[in-house]
């Protein structure tokens, strides 16, 4: 591991405590520009989410639909509250090929798009050290008066992502500040993603806001419009 990994996993809890915890579930938000481009504005305005946090696997409760969003890499479905199945894609990121920002998004493409999100939001940094990532601290960034440390990671084929190569940023003390990628399924769009009021939750720190903006050629941010905002209300892990 290397020295700002090991940094970063210490100030978000650390390795030891991050592999006592199994699951995490929290209430949320998750609204923003793009699920309008995309015609489903509110569709995740006020959803509960459940997931192991070792294994790429996302459960989303639609609050108040009785409907479910079951996530995996390689398929997704739509089931109702009861289990009944609405329907099902199995490999789900084929069905984005030749789309663009502006192409409309049906429950599935909405399930594995935002499930493979928030499942790698949620557990970076210390996914960094899972098997078969390979990370690389760039040189430092300069950004609202602080010094951040970049951490470049590669992603292995096996975790859907936005994209394989990522870049989080890191402030003085460990903690996340951003987090840098362009979006495959969405034609390559350019992402910013800025976390902001730290919790401790179980041992661990988590961003409870988080807003994601375009960014231009010099990686500089582009704030309006925010293309997706998230607030995490109730979060527990076990």
């Amino acid at each position: 591991m290397n020295t700002l990994l090991k940094l970063a996993t210490e100030a978000h809890g650390g390795i030891d405590r991050w592999s006592q915890l199994k699951t995490l579930k929290a209430s949320l938000s998750v609204t923003g520009a793009i699920w309008h481009v995309k015609g489903r504005p509110d569709v995740l305005k006020d959803i509960r989410i459940e997931l192991p946090i070792h294994e790429e696997r996302l459960i989303t409760h639609l609050v108040g639909q009785n409907k479910r969003f079951v996530f995996a890499p390689h398929q997704v479905v739509v089931e109702d509250e009861q289990g009944h199945l609405i329907e099902n894609r199995d490999n789900p990121r084929g069905a984005f090929e030749g789309q663009t920002y502006e192409t409309p998004w049906d429950d599935l493409h909405v399930a594995y798009f935002d499930s493979y999100a928030l499942w790698t939001y949620l557990t970076i940094p210390f996914l960094y050290t899972y098997s078969g990532f390979v990370t690389e601290e760039l040189p430092p960034w300069h950004e609202g008066g602080e010094i951040w440390r970049p951490l470049k990671a590669i992603f292995p084929e096996n975790i859907a992502s936005h994209t394989r190569e990522q870049i989080s940023y890191f402030g003085k003390d460990g903690l996340l500040r951003r987090h840098e990628y362009v979006v495959d399924v969405m034609g390559g769009a350019r992402g910013l993603n800025y976390a902001y009021d730290y919790r401790q939750v179980g041992g661990i720190m988590v961003p409870t806001t988080r807003r994601v903006v375009a960014f231009d050629d010099s990686k500089r941010p582009i704030p309006d419009p925010v293309l997706v905002a998230i607030d995490i209300g109730e979060i527990a892990f076990s």
